[in-house]
């Protein structure tokens, strides 16, 4: 089964990476539609791995196409569930996996190092 994945709606430039913007609040980065390109603010940097946005005009037209589409970081975070059941026959607590993410060779630390490769990005 193929998944659709949002597409990413921050912006991305090789000046400056997504040209953040600093502010009061820290930095910010600005997000446009992802179907028309109409700017529609800024999220934070921080910790931001993913946003989308559809402007009204454009979930008028496409709102109905967004219904069973995937956000890659639930991609991740399934591979991530589903190994933990493998190895361990349960999910971890966060005290647990805070734990395994101290040895560098433990499950979660290579999925924490492989995570760029298995969160898919939409039109990649």
């Amino acid at each position: 089964m193929s998944l659709t994945l949002f597409p990413d709606s921050r912006l991305r430039t090789v000046m400056t990476p997504k040209a953040a913007i600093p502010t009061w609040f820290g930095w910010q980065v600005p997000i446009y539609c992802a179907s028309c390109g109409t700017p529609a603010g800024c999220v934070p940097e921080e910790n931001m791995t993913f946003a989308f946005y559809l402007c009204n005009e454009c979930f008028k037209t496409h709102g109905d196409s967004t219904l069973f589409m995937t956000m890659p970081d639930q991609v991740f975070w399934a591979t991530v569930a589903e190994a933990q059941l493998e190895k361990y026959g349960r999910y971890l607590s966060a005290e647990e996996v805070v734990e395994k993410l101290t040895d560098p060779e433990s499950l979660e630390s290579r999925l924490a190092r492989d995570r760029k490769f298995l969160t898919p990005h939409a039109g990649e």
